[in-house]
């Protein structure tokens, strides 16, 4: 069974980073993570799923955008870890 996990990314970031936990204006909470590739053939993309694979020591394969390939907030789907563990590496929102 796959996790869902809310993400809100910013390309040209300036660095790979995971900046914590952030709650929407319908108070839903999205994890903000930044990264420094360009918003461009998907690259952008691909390295927000390298780094959240890299965090949570899974394979890329495990790690997938489910919807919002082409917008700031993405729905990412996650096999092969706990919910405990994903909230032990990522904290909790």
């Amino acid at each position: 069974m796959a996790i869902r996990l809310a993400v809100r990314l910013t390309p040209r970031g300036g660095r790979d980073a995971i900046d914590g936990w952030a709650r929407d204006e319908k108070g839903q909470f999205y994890l903000k993570a930044r990264v420094a590739a360009p918003p461009v053939d998907g690259s952008a993309n691909a390295a927000l799923v390298l780094m959240i694979a890299k965090a949570l020591k899974i394979s890329r394969g495990s790690v997938r955008i489910a919807s919002g390939d082409q917008t700031r907030l993405k729905i990412l789907e996650i096999e092969g870890v706990a919910q405990m563990d994903l909230e032990r590496i990522l904290g909790q929102p």
